[in-house]
């Protein structure tokens, strides 16, 4: 599974049906150096290089059935259809 999103590449993904929280993770890196909360309340990791390794999703498939997309600011603001997040959705 992969997520696009900018011209970042998620290829990792779990979806938390019951906590309607996305999960995903680019690359091997797991530890993230630093982290930070998106004006949108959503959570986005990095690592030693400052290179986004993750980001978490809150509310993500409420937003996307109310809205049809989502915003993320990576650091600038995204806008994600529901399409783009279909396959991690399930």
């Amino acid at each position: 599974m992969n997520v696009k999103i900018d011209d970042l590449t998620f290829d990792r993904g779990h979806y938390d049906a019951e906590g309607d929280v996305l999960y995903l993770g680019r690359g091997d890196t797991t530890y993230a150096s630093d982290a930070a909360l998106t004006p949108e309340g959503h959570g986005v990791r990095y690592d030693d290089h400052g290179e986004v390794i993750g980001v978490t999703i809150i509310n993500a498939r409420r937003i996307i059935e109310h809205d049809g997309y989502l915003t993320i600011t990576l650091p600038h603001a995204v806008r994600v259809d529901a399409g783009d997040l279909a396959a991690a959705l399930g």
